[in-house]
């Protein structure tokens, strides 16, 4: 039987004679990709020592407890 790495030499091999047209898109593809993760990763950490607070939804309202509780009708 094969092991991991020969079946993962035999997947590689055929990726490449298969998809040799498609290769330099892929590749192209996955270093903008690497790009724009970098760069929006860059963007949040500078957000965020910049000491915005946090988007998201914001809930207004009144914090109960269990003794505060309004009598039933």
């Amino acid at each position: 039987m094969f092991g991991l790495s020969e079946l993962a030499l035999i997947l590689l091999v055929v990726v490449v004679v298969l998809g040799i047209k498609k290769l330099p898109e892929l590749t192209r593809s996955a270093g903008k990709a690497a790009r724009i993760l970098k760069s929006e990763t860059k963007a949040l950490k500078e957000q965020g020592s910049a000491g915005a607070p946090p988007s998201g939804p914001v809930v207004e309202g009144t914090v109960l407890r269990r003794d505060d509780r309004p009598p039933r009708t």
